[in-house]
């Protein structure tokens, strides 16, 4: 992992959808859900971002279910690390700009 990794607005979705095992169209939903509308995938955009994750081992594909057509995915170890990462990098973000608003209230 590198410090220099800053994600998409999709991709922070993505990796979120994946805590738990999901497949292409729930993906899709649960980035919706989760970003309370913001965040709308298309099709071509989230696979090409899922073999991108695959690629990077943030995520791995899990075995198929006999007779079952969907993909499923699942973050990993390596992921969870870059999703965290972008989170404290989010949180500090939004830390100091809320202390250089209150600091300047009353200019």
């Amino acid at each position: 992992m590198s410090d220099s990794i800053i994600l998409t607005e999709a991709a922070y979705y993505i990796l979120l959808a994946l805590i738990r095992p999901n497949h292409g169209y729930g993906i899709m939903q649960e980035a919706e859900r989760l970003s309370e509308g913001r965040v709308r995938l298309a099709a071509g955009t989230l696979y090409g971002a899922l073999n991108n994750m695959v690629e990077k081992k943030w995520i791995r594909q899990l075995q198929d279910e006999p007779g079952s057509r969907k993909k499923q995915y699942v973050i990993t170890q390596e992921g969870r690390g870059v999703l965290e990462e972008e989170l404290a990098r989010l949180q500090a973000m939004v830390s100091e700009g809320l202390s250089i608003l209150q600091e300047n209230e009353n200019d």
